[in-house]
């Protein structure tokens, strides 16, 4: 990040290739869809241009992911499109499943993938403060520190935003059960 803030082009690049994947995964997780890569290019310009606003005591990557969560957030803004899907998760287990413990059988697999995207439906109906909150704070394995520094909020606000959205998860898990 010093040669970086020196004005090393390379230095630059090899921070755009380390952190390329989690500013794609965040951009997706936060609502950009197929415009993630966009979202990332034009996030990795701005950060660019903007480094003389990076404090050097800083870490990056929270300093990176803010950047990219505003630019999401413009993106989403400016399509006019608010991420809450209706998407209601039904049942999680089949009775009569094979062995929960064995992740080569198909079965199994095909069990935990459809798993898997039921929660990221659950994910994407909760209301977006929550959503990205928890993006962050789970998806993303971010601190509540780090997290409050990507989202520019308190650290209280984080910690009660991840609550909520928890528990509206919660809910939707046990309705999907019923």
């Amino acid at each position: 990040m010093a040669r970086s803030l020196a004005g090393d082009l390379s230095a630059y690049e090899a921070l755009v290739t380390r952190y390329s994947a989690l500013a794609h995964r965040t951009a997706a997780m936060l609502g950009a869809g197929d415009e993630a890569e966009d979202v990332v290019q034009e996030a990795f310009v701005k950060a660019y241009r903007h480094l003389d606003t990076f404090r050097r005591d800083a870490p990056f990557r929270p300093w990176l992911l803010r950047i990219v969560a505003n630019e999401t957030h413009n993106l989403t803004r400016a399509r006019g499109r608010r991420a809450e899907l209706t998407v209601k998760i039904t049942g999680l287990d089949r009775p009569g499943a094979s062995d929960p413990a064995d992740p080569a059988d198909p079965e199994n697999a095909a069990v935990a993938t459809d798993r898997r995207a039921r929660l990221l439906d659950a994910v994407r109906t909760l209301p977006e403060r929550e959503r990205h909150a928890v993006v962050c704070r789970y998806f993303l394995q971010l601190s509540e520190a780090e997290t409050a520094q990507v989202l520019d909020l308190p650290v209280g606000t984080v910690k009660s935003r991840t609550s909520r959205g928890l528990a509206r998860l919660r809910e939707e898990v046990d309705r999907g059960l019923d």
